[in-house]
C-alpha cells in the first residue's frame, strides 16, 4: 500500500472520528418540529415595517428591551452592560446604570424602581437614584442561570423566566451562545419564576420550556403569558400554579399560539389590550428537519460555525390579543433591522426593540 494512500485512510479515520465522538456542550433531545406555515394567512408577507426611523445609541449596540416610565422617559438596555434613558424623541441620552452584565429584560414596580433581568448576574434592582443592588439569583437553592424577562404584578411580586437551567451566559460565552445550545439541545429546561420581594422568597410556577423567554400579564393578572421560543410557540400559565410542568396535561397552562413562523423572542402590553410579539428570526426548513434527529445537531456543531444553518434575517411583529386572535402582523422581508424582539408602543410611536442593532428603530403609529 502506498504511503499516500495510507495516508489518507488515517485522514479519512481522523476526521470520521471527529465528527462522530468530539465532545460537544450539548445531549439533544428528540422532538418533532410541526410543519411551518409559513408566511401566508395572517402572517402574509408585507413591509409594513419597513423603512423605519432610527435614533443614535451613541456607539452602544442591542436594545434588546424598551419601555417608558413612569416620569415619561424611554429606557432601553445594550450588550454592554448598559441601561440608557432618552426622552421619546431621542433627545437628552445618558447613561442611566451599568450593571457589569447583561441585561435583556426589565419592568417598573410601584416606586419606579427598575427591576432587571441581567442574564449574567441575577434579577437586580435599581433605584431611581442609580442604586444597584440583587434581588434575587437563587430559587429553592437552585441559581437561576439565564434570567430574560421580568413582569412586574400591581401587589409587587415579580415574574422571571429563566431561560435555560441547563446554560449560563457568563459560564457559555454570552447570551446567544447560551440560548443557541439551549435551542438546539432541546432539552426544554426554561421555567418561570415568582419573587415576592416583601418576604424575600422565591418559588418556580412552571417548567419544562424549550427556552422560556417574553413574559406579560393578563390584565386581571391571574395569568402569564409566556414565549417558548425554541418551540415556535406562546403559554397562557396561571400564576396560582406551582412547580407545574406544562408537557403534562394541565388546566393551568394551554398553548395560546403554536406552530408560529419565527421564533418568538419579547413580549410587551401595547395599548387598547393588545400584547406585542417579536420574532427574533424566522423559522429555517433545515433546523426543523433535524428536530428529531439529535445526533445530526450534535454533528452540525462540530463543524465551524461559518457552517451552522443559522436563519436568515427578517424583522416581523405581531399583536395578538389575550384569547389569542392576532389583530396586527409587521413585516420587513429585507431583514434591515436585525432580530426584531419586540414592539415597544406609546401614543404616537412604535419602537423596535433588537439584539444587535447599533441604533433604536421607530415610526409613527398607522392612522388606521
Amino acid at each position: 500500500m502506498k504511503v499516500s494512500t495510507s495516508l489518507s485512510i488515517v485522514a479519512t479515520f481522523c476526521i470520521s472520528a471527529y465528527f462522530c465522538f468530539w465532545p460537544v456542550p450539548i445531549e439533544p433531545v428528540s422532538w418533532k418540529a410541526p410543519s411551518a406555515p409559513g408566511y401566508t394567512g395572517v402572517h402574509a408577507r408585507n413591509e409594513r415595517l419597513s423603512g423605519l426611523q432610527f435614533i443614535s445609541l451613541g456607539g452602544e449596540e442591542g436594545p434588546e428591551h424598551v419601555a417608558l416610565s413612569s416620569d415619561g422617559m424611554l429606557y432601553t438596555a445594550v450588550a454592554s452592560g448598559k441601561i440608557l434613558r432618552m426622552t421619546p424623541d431621542g433627545n437628552a441620552l445618558e447613561v442611566f446604570a451599568n450593571t457589569g452584565g447583561r441585561v435583556l429584560g426589565f419592568d417598573f414596580d410601584a416606586a419606579g424602581n427598575l427591576i432587571a433581568a441581567d442574564a449574567m448576574r441575577g434579577v437586580l434592582k435599581i433605584t431611581p437614584d442609580q442604586k444597584i443592588s440583587m434581588l434575587v439569583d437563587h430559587v429553592d437553592g437552585d441559581p437561576i442561570r439565564y434570567p430574560n424577562s421580568i413582569a412586574v404584578a400591581r401587589n409587587g411580586k415579580i415574574y422571571i423566566t429563566d431561560s435555560s437551567i441547563r446554560f449560563a451566559p457568563s459560564q457559555t460565552g454570552g447570551t446567544f451562545e447560551a440560548s443557541l445550545l439551549d435551542i438546539v439541545e432541546q432539552s426544554a429546561s426554561g421555567r418561570v419564576l415568582e419573587y415576592d420581594p416583601v418576604n424575600n422568597q422565591a418559588r418556580i410556577v412552571a417548567k419544562g420550556l424549550s427556552f422560556a423567554n417574553g413574559i406579560a400579564l393578563s390584565h386581571d393578572e391571574q395569568s402569564l403569558f409566556v414565549n417558548e421560543t425554541g418551540r415556535y410557540r406562546v403559554w397562557k400559565i396561571a400564576i396560582a400554579a406551582e412547580n407545574l410542568d406544562v408537557t403534562l396535561n394541565s388546566a393551568q397552562a394551554i398553548i395560546l399560539l403554536d406552530n408560529l413562523p419565527g421564533y418568538p423572542d419579547n413580549l410587551m402590553r401595547g395599548q387598547e389590550g393588545k400584547i406585542w410579539l417579536g420574532f427574533a428570526k424566522p423559522r429555517n426548513s433545515i433546523i426543523d428537519f433535524m428536530s428529531d434527529k439529535p445526533f445530526l445537531r450534535k454533528l452540525v456543531l462540530r463543524f465551524p460555525r461559518v457552517f451552522w444553518p443559522i436563519p436568515e434575517a427578517y424583522g416581523h411583529v405581531i399583536a395578538f390579543t389575550e384569547n389569542g386572535n392576532i389583530v396586527s402582523d409587521m413585516q420587513d422581508p429585507s431583514g434591515q433591522y436585525p432580530e426584531t424582539t419586540a414592539l415597544t408602543e406609546i401614543s404616537d410611536r412604535f419602537f423596535i426593540q433588537s439584539l444587535h442593532a447599533n441604533n433604536l428603530g421607530w415610526m409613527n403609529k398607522p392612522s388606521d
